[in-house]
C-alpha cells in the first residue's frame, strides 16, 4: 500500500500542555493507517499575535499515512479529536486546551479555503520550523524550498528548550 509523509504540528497552553502534547501524539499514532516515525521534543514557545496568555508547549509528529488518508478526513479527524481532548472555539490565536495542524501532507500543495497546504503559518514560525528541523534536517517543501532556508530568514531566539520570536 502507497503512503504519504505527513508532518502535524501540535501546540497546548491550557491545562497540563505538556500531557496533552502527549495525548494527542497517542491517539493520532493510535489511527488506523497512521505510524509515527517521528516526534520531535516539546518546546516552551512566547504567544503569537495574542501574548497575554500562558506560554505554548510545541511540539511536531512526522506520521507515514497510508494512501486512504486524503487531507480534507485528515482534517476533519484532527478538529474531532481536537473536540475530544477539550478544545473550544475561543479566540483566534488565544488559550487553547490542544491545536492540530497539519504542516505537510506529502508533496501536495493544496488550496482551499478549508485547508492549505502546505500550512500558510509554516514558514514564518520558528516553533514550528525548529521541531520540522529536529525531525528531518533535509525536509524540503513541495516546491523544492529547503526548510532550513525560511528558519534562517527570520528573527527568533532559543535558550534551551524556549522559543522566543520577535
Amino acid at each position: 500500500m502507497k503512503t504519504q509523509n505527513i508532518f502535524i504540528g501540535l501546540g497546548s497552553n491550557l491545562g497540563l500542555p505538556e500531557s496533552n502534547l502527549e495525548k494527542a501524539c497517542r491517539v493520532l499514532s493510535s489511527c488506523p493507517g497512521m505510524h509515527l516515525l517521528r516526534k520531535s521534543s516539546i518546546y516552551q514557545t512566547e504567544p503569537q499575535g495574542l501574548k497575554d496568555q500562558p506560554w505554548f508547549a510545541n511540539q511536531v509528529l512526522w506520521l507515514l499515512a497510508d494512501s486512504f488518508w486524503k487531507p480534507q478526513s485528515l482534517m476533519i479527524m484532527l478538529k474531532e479529536k481536537e473536540k475530544q481532548m477539550g478544545r473550544t472555539n475561543g479566540r483566534r490565536f488565544g488559550p487553547r486546551t490542544i491545536d492540530m495542524d497539519i504542516l505537510l501532507f506529502g508533496d501536495l500543495v493544496h488550496n482551499e479555503k478549508s485547508l492549505i497546504l502546505p500550512h500558510p503559518g509554516l514558514k514564518e514560525r520558528a516553533f514550528v520550523l525548529v521541531p520540522l528541523l529536529e525531525i528531518c534536517p533535509g525536509l524540503t517543501l513541495p516546491d523544492g524550498t529547503r526548510v532550513k532556508q525560511f528558519l534562517e530568514r527570520i528573527s527568533f531566539v532559543m535558550q534551551g528548550n524556549k522559543i522566543f520570536q520577535t
